[in-house]
């Protein structure tokens, strides 16, 4: 069970914090309000009265329904870490009204709240079915929110880019834009929050009693799954309705109870008082920032993008104040019950049916008249078509493959990889940076600057998982932590809207529908020249897993071999999340089923991974080709649709 650490700072801050708000609030007053009697002065009142003053009080309202949201779901799942964004709540939501947008659009005229509930709601049952029989172990909730919501944040990424610019504008209301013509919102979230907070107070003494172990609220006759059920579904409609209102508004949901938890707030009453004036506060102050820097283009400023900063850098912050109890980790999944001791054959079956893939992926498609296999000059026609996208997964492929498997070793956890730890949204940042500083930027130098943001974001995990005990949940909340910071970065980026952002968008989905000749040659010979090394390193491989203690009697330089597999991890992720997006799951999947195989040792399962990632990768581009022809799916949210059910099913299967 997971505990935080508390402290008692003055709540003189939290003091300050609402009284800058209020000078910033007041200094846009003031700039509006008429100082003659002249009629020119007209236009600034209507803008006050039906904008500055409407997008302060939905500022205060979100902020607040976010607070409470997030008091209730910690309280309730007994997890400091809960919120509508680490639990995937607000990606469900913002994927539902995404696709009712395009498939239903009536409904987002009549039913747009409704909308955003079902989809919240989704999400939610999800996550019980997924974590109910593992008791709602705090790490494992938010592990499966995490790849729910990096799922759901794809699928709409490709129904945006899947239909034109014109939905760029979507993309940036989904970031949570503040921005308001009239009092329709803040009316909606008032409503919203008026009712949920007098249902939470009516819940305060059960759900004080819910703080306890099931069995001693059982005995003093609290009924836990209807308790749950109802302050979940109290939660989910408070954060689905600010969604639906205003988008995505990120960590405030995580900030606000842990901040009243330090400004001495203790009891279930006093966190529901306090945590919806700290969500206004926090919110309220943050809109009139982004709008200070803004200059007066803040209403093009999603302050849902500014939020979203703040939830990395708190992550890190609390990761070092959570107690783990010690005992056996509740991530380590089973150990594979074969060992392979005369790998050949295994690894040259495994060739034959990834050269199986690649031709398949090559020869076979779907075309006006059905499926076709393509000989002679229409193959002749197709190669320069299909030939780079299918050398640029597979490099891809095993790029991630061998990342995966050097990160799994070097950590000893079997579910790391450059996905879940989110250090392939370190390149995206990385890549951000190269397209926003430097005109028409040559390959070379996007993956010089995406191998840089990678590096620098799996640095900071490392370090941040290294500063107390090792085990797996520290490292797994630091990736988590990490890939927020990053993603926050990005999405800051996208919402410009020219066409930089444009191709971060498509960058985020992962297609490789557009893939040069000389992009896939890069891709190869990337994948040569940081593969090739990887067999003189087997033996620091073979001997880390054993743990610091044992490498160093052995003889490993423990501090040279690390630095320099992150090197090689950072390059290799860097240069396949150019290929195929953040997301894609392959290097977690293909290590593991390598393992699971029975290539127990380093050298073994580098090769099997290896192979079993381009197959893999292949196979899923392959896929994303033909399943919906004419229309191409991008590669890496096709996936992630494989690798995010295979890692939720190892959460299911872990001890």
């Amino acid at each position: 069970m997971v505990k935080a650490m508390t402290a008692r700072p003055s709540a003189l801050v939290w003091l300050m914090a609402a009284l800058l708000a209020m000078n910033l609030f007041a200094y846009q007053v003031l700039s509006l309000l008429p100082w003659s009697g002249e009629q020119i002065f007209d236009f600034n009142r209507v803008l006050l009265l039906n904008s500055v003053l409407p997008r302060a009080a939905v500022a205060l309202l979100s902020g607040a329904a976010l607070g409470l949201c997030g008091a209730l779901l910690q309280q309730v799942l007994r997890n400091p870490i809960a919120d509508p964004s680490t639990l995937g709540i607000s990606a469900g939501a913002q994927f539902a009204m995404t696709a009712a947008t395009l498939f239903a659009p009536a409904l987002m005229d009549t039913a747009r709240e409704t909308v955003a509930l079902i989809g919240g709601l989704t999400v939610v049952a999800i996550l019980l079915s997924l974590t109910w029989k593992h008791g709602l172990e705090p790490v494992t909730v938010v592990l499966a929110g995490m790849v729910i919501s990096l799922i759901a944040m794809a699928l709409s990424a490709a129904l945006i880019l899947a239909n034109g610019e014109y939905m760029m504008s979507l993309l940036i209301w989904g970031s949570g834009s503040l921005t308001q013509q009239g009092w329709d919102h803040a009316q909606a979230i008032a409503l919203t929050l008026g009712l949920c907070l007098a249902a939470a107070f009516l819940l305060i003494r059960p759900l004080e009693i819910l703080g306890l172990d099931d069995a001693s609220a059982r005995g003093l006759g609290v009924n836990l799954l209807l308790l749950r059920l109802l302050a979940l579904a109290i939660a989910v409609w408070l954060a689905t309705t600010v969604t639906a209102e205003v988008g995505i508004i990120g960590f405030v949901g995580l900030a606000a109870p842990t901040f009243a938890r330090l400004c001495g707030a203790r009891t279930q009453r006093e966190i529901f008082a306090s945590a919806p004036l700290v969500g206004a506060t926090i919110l309220w102050l943050t809109d009139g920032l982004a709008q200070l820097v803004a200059s007066g283009s803040a209403r093009t400023v999603p302050t849902g993008a500014a939020t979203a900063l703040l939830g990395g850098p708190l992550l890190l912050y609390l990761l070092p104040r959570l107690r783990f109890a010690h005992r056996a980790s509740t991530l380590a999944p089973a150990e594979a019950t074969r060992r392979i001791v005369k790998p050949v054959a295994p690894l040259f079956a495994i060739l034959l049916l990834v050269l199986g893939m690649i031709a398949l992926a090559v020869l076979v498609g779907r075309g006006p008249d059905g499926w076709s296999l393509a000989t002679g000059q229409i193959l002749g026609d197709l190669l320069p078509f299909r030939t780079p996208r299918v050398a640029a997964a597979a490099s891809a492929g095993a790029m991630l493959a061998a990342a995966g498997m050097i990160l799994q070793r070097t950590t000893g956890n079997p579910l790391v990889s450059p996905e879940v730890l989110g250090i392939s949204a370190g390149a995206g940042v990385g890549l951000a940076a190269i397209l926003f500083t430097i005109p028409a930027p040559t390959m070379s130098i996007r993956l010089t600057g995406a191998a840089i943001g990678v590096f620098v974001a799996l640095l900071a995990l490392l370090w941040v998982a290294g500063r107390q005990e090792k085990n797996a949940e520290r490292l797994l909340l630091g990736g988590l932590a990490v890939g927020a910071f990053c993603n926050a970065l990005v999405n800051a980026a996208m919402i410009t809207g020219d066409a930089r952002a444009f191709q971060l968008l498509a960058w985020i989905s992962g297609s490789t529908a557009h893939v040069t000749s000389t992009e896939a040659w890069i891709a190869m010979a990337a994948a040569i020249v940081l593969l090739g090394p990887l067999p003189l390193m087997i033996r620091w491989l073979e001997i880390l897993p054993l743990g610091a203690e044992q490498s160093r009697a052995i003889g490993v330089p423990l501090h040279a071999s690390r630095m320099t597999l992150t090197l090689f991890a950072a390059g290799l992720t860097a240069a396949a999340a150019l290929m195929v997006g953040p997301l894609s799951f392959v290097g977690l999947v293909a290590p593991h089923m390598a393992r699971l195989a029975g290539f127990s040792r380093a050298h073994q399962q580098l090769a099997a991974a290896i192979l079993i990632g381009v197959g893999l990768m292949t196979g899923a581009d392959w896929l994303s080709r033909v399943v919906s022809f004419p229309y191409q799916l991008p590669l890496g949210l096709f996936a992630s649709l494989i690798g995010g059910p295979y890692l939720i099913w190892l959460l299911r299967r872990s001890r």
